[in-house]
């Protein structure tokens, strides 16, 4: 289930990558006032006309281990719970449990 997450995911992030310049153009030409209200509403169907998944907000960190969208650390992409184990371990470089 979790590759499955993940892989949809992953086809998020590769589409929102792809269309991120145009859909910032877009957004920049909606949002303009100056511009007159035609050439802005013609932006705005050309952003709504963008596949929907290649929005950033549609992408979620999610453990490359287990699949689980919260308590992802950013810089592993693993959850915490994964995290604690392999560092238990001692699996991960320069990370070891502390103890006082």
């Amino acid at each position: 289930m979790s590759d499955k997450r993940n892989l949809r995911d992953h086809k998020r992030r590769l589409l929102a990558a792809k269309y991120e310049l145009r859909r910032k153009l877009s957004k920049a030409f909606c949002q303009d006032p100056d511009l007159p209200y035609d050439m802005r509403d013609k932006h705005r169907s050309k952003l709504s006309k963008l596949p929907r998944n290649s929005s950033f907000a549609r992408v979620r960190n999610r453990c490359i281990s287990t699949g689980r969208p919260r308590g992802v650390l950013e810089f592993f992409r693993i959850s915490r719970i994964v995290f604690r184990g392999l560092a238990s371990r001692g699996a991960l470089m320069g990370i070891k449990k502390s103890s006082w």
